[in-house]
């Protein structure tokens, strides 16, 4: 069955809904048990899969029709579970790697790029993933894909893209033995153009997960 069919409105909505919501859920049973190792080369391989995967459930919600709620306003959830936690644990296993440069919008010219961490991308995916869930898991299936329809475009689906973008670049540096640049210095509260990024530039220390996941030492 193709993704043409399988996205088409005369397909059973519950259908499509069950398969979203299976490939969120996973997502986040998967990165909150990886945020709990205690190396950063056994969480890259499984954070490369996992958002990949989720965002083929993002590219599967923006190819379909424009979703409506079934009620003009949002029903209360009530009090929500923070990802504090999962910042915390991530942004200490990545800390040699966790900060990286992107820019937020492609089109929109001349925009020098900015500081951004893993650690944050990840907790506000599933902080975003989660409150579409609990409509899901409260029967509320249209609201629910509604709100993952609506927050992929508006918000979670750029940072699944610049997230992924990231770890892609650091699993190739790695592979291909080139050594990464540490932004040394540069943070998520500051502004920094190309010049800074450039100047700002050290080494990073990734022989510390290039050699544990068993490819060539960085020399």
């Amino acid at each position: 069955m193709s993704d043409a069919t399988l996205n088409s409105v005369s397909q059973d909505p519950d259908d499509f809904a069950v398969q979203i919501a299976d490939q969120i859920k996973s997502f986040i049973v998967a990165v909150t048990e990886v945020s709990k190792v205690d190396e950063p080369e056994q969480a890259v391989p499984i954070l490369l899969l996992q958002v990949s995967q989720l965002l083929l459930a993002g590219g599967r919600l923006g190819a379909y029709e424009d979703i409506l709620p079934d009620e003009r306003y949002e029903p209360d959830l009530g009090a929500e579970p923070d990802a504090d936690g999962l910042r915390e644990r991530f942004a200490i296993l990545l800390e040699p790697i966790d900060v990286y440069s992107e820019v937020f919008d492609p089109y929109e010219p001349r925009k020098a790029p900015v500081p951004c961490r893993i650690s944050d991308g990840l907790a506000d995916l599933v902080t975003d993933l989660r409150h579409g869930l609990a409509h899901y898991e409260a029967g509320r299936t249209t609201e629910a894909l509604w709100w993952w329809q609506f927050s992929y475009f508006s918000n979670w689906g750029s940072t699944a893209s610049a997230t992924l973008r990231a770890i892609q670049s650091l699993v190739a540096h790695i592979r291909l033995n080139q050594p990464l640049q540490e932004l040394d210095g540069l943070d998520t509260d500051q502004d920094a153009g190309e010049d800074d990024l450039a100047e700002e530039a050290g080494r990073v220390m990734a022989e510390e997960i290039a050699g544990p996941l068993g490819l060539r030492p960085v020399k």
